[in-house]
């Protein structure tokens, strides 16, 4: 089980890299674009240094949306490694089986 705080960080840093996400995006594009000029590139720099760190969206962590564990964290179930097997074998994911051979 995650520590709550770091869970809470978490869910905080999802609502403000949603709430930058657009302007980052044209921030980002008037830097990429080879049309802009020196100017506007570096006009369009200072103000993505100027917002906040967790606005970015690599500061985001994935974690198990059951206990929150930030390791092992299998995508297609949203859940981390130690949780599915877990489930897997209480057989609570439909289609899931446990590997035999």
């Amino acid at each position: 089980m995650a520590k709550k705080s770091k869970i809470a960080k978490n869910e905080q840093r999802r609502a403000i890299v949603e709430r930058y996400a657009e302007r980052r995006a044209e921030l980002k594009e008037i830097i990429r674009s080879p049309a802009s000029s020196p100017e506007q590139r570096v006009a369009a720099q200072s103000e993505l240094n100027r917002q906040p760190r967790d606005a970015s969206a690599v500061r985001l962590r994935n974690r198990d949306a059951v206990d929150g564990r930030p390791r092992g964290y299998l995508r297609k179930f949203g859940l981390s490694r130690v949780r599915v097997r877990e489930l897997v074998h209480d057989g609570s994911l439909p289609g899931v089986r446990k590997a035999s051979w």
